[in-house]
């Protein structure tokens, strides 16, 4: 596995997609697991198009959407960009604080502190150590992850079938949502860790295919502890395994590892605001302490940010919150789809272009119009089909009033 799967896999691996997953309980087991599975399939396709079309471009995810929307309207999407990451570093490091409480008690506010200062500890600590470390963080994650799954799924452990509530009722389309929507949230970042490799095709093709897999593990684990054990708490899920201190290791470092990848797209959404050259992502292996704090102090206050809002405010239900990013995101990435591998589009040093802002302001009205129709589908997938056929009729309609304007036809004759 290349250091870059290895990372998607890090990613993958999650409190927040263990829990997303115990959400499809009201589907049952077989549904839930169709729901999984589709939904990752159709996530995937996507988040492997958002990353061919950074290595097309040769640019991180924020900066290769310029060639869509414009230089200013690419400064927008990485507004949005930084607004969720802040939001996901919160969100996982709320849940993950919750869990870890009900493990050790020494307080939510302690253990979310603890884990956003080893989340700035991992920023800075360098790439070369990192990597070194991130393989013995990764294996043993994995292992325990295994043992995890055939615990759950052997329903031999003590309190298997206890249980408290009765599920939240979801629809088929509901449940294909939730799915699709955790590789959704991944596609403003994933060309800012494959554009540079050295086979980034590849590179792109395996990392999509890691965290996929990986992510269906996860939501597969919390469906299962759901809908057999009656059990979504994770800390309750682990102390019954009897895994207490690694139980401990899994929730707090799989949060670190995945707080990571939000912190460095926070830095590429960043330095995509910036004047060229500003910052140099590549000087991070030869860099001292002291420069790598600078060069991901973007990331750090992320963290910082993601910390203090995990300590002060509930952050339980983050099904409104995947609704904003599919709103934001699937419009976005579909105009895109349709510039990149439809249309041809040529790159235009242009501040806002306009044709693909409206397009793009058709497909984020009509993924709010539709999420209050319970369709079989979702709400991802119709709205990206609309969004992309509005693209392409304004792209035409465009060139057809460039091609007859007064301004052209005179200059023509």
């Amino acid at each position: 596995m290349s250091r870059i799967a290895l990372i998607w896999f890090g990613a993958a691996v999650s409190i927040a997609e263990i829990l997303t997953g115990a959400c499809l309980e009201g589907l049952g087991l077989r549904r839930g697991l169709i729901v999984i599975v589709l939904g990752h399939i159709i996530g995937g396709i996507l988040l492997y198009l958002a990353g061919m079309i950074g290595v097309k471009n040769k640019e991180g995810a924020m900066k290769s959407s310029a060639l869509s929307f414009g230089r200013f309207g690419s400064y927008f999407f990485a507004i949005m960009n930084i607004i969720q990451l802040v939001g996901w570093q919160g969100i996982m490091i709320f849940d993950a604080a919750y869990s870890a409480e009900g493990i050790l008690g020494i307080g939510t506010k302690w253990w979310s502190l603890i884990i956003g200062v080893l989340t700035v500890l991992w920023i800075v600590l360098g790439s070369k150590s990192r990597d070194k470390l991130n393989v013995v963080v990764m294996v043993l994650l994995l292992l325990l992850t295994v043992v995890m799954s055939f615990i759950i799924f052997s329903g031999i452990k003590n309190g298997a079938g206890i249980g408290s509530g009765a599920a939240e009722v979801l629809s088929f389309g509901q449940g294909l949502e939730l799915s699709i929507a955790m590789p959704l949230s991944w596609i403003p970042m994933i060309a800012d860790y494959t554009y540079k490799a050295k086979k980034p095709v590849k590179t792109t093709l395996s990392a999509c295919v890691t965290y996929s897999v990986a992510s269906m593990w996860m939501y597969i684990i919390g469906l299962g502890a759901a809908v057999i054990t009656h059990e979504t708490r994770i800390d309750q899920i682990m102390l019954k395994a009897g895994f207490g201190a690694a139980g401990l290791y899994i929730i707090v470092f799989s949060c670190v590892t995945t707080n990571f990848i939000d912190a460095f797209s926070c830095n590429q959404s960043t330095y995509a605001l910036v004047p060229e050259g500003k910052f140099s992502l590549d000087s991070e292996k030869k860099a001292t302490l002291k420069e790598n704090i600078k060069l991901n102090l973007p990331g750090i206050i992320d963290t910082v940010i993601g910390t203090v809002c995990a300590m002060m405010f509930p952050m339980e239900n983050i099904t409104e919150f995947l609704y904003f990013i599919g709103s934001i995101f699937a419009p976005m990435i579909s105009v895109q789809i349709a510039d990149n591998f439809i249309l041809r589009h040529n790159k235009e040093d242009r501040r806002v272009d306009m044709t693909a802002s409206l397009a793009w302001i058709v497909g984020f009205i009509v993924y709010r119009i539709l999420m209050k129709t319970d369709m079989v589908f979702g709400n991802t997938l119709p709205d990206m089909a609309i969004t992309v056929v509005v693209t392409i009729v304004f792209r035409k309609v465009s060139e057809l009033i460039n091609t007859y304007s007064p301004q052209r036809v005179q200059n023509a004759n």
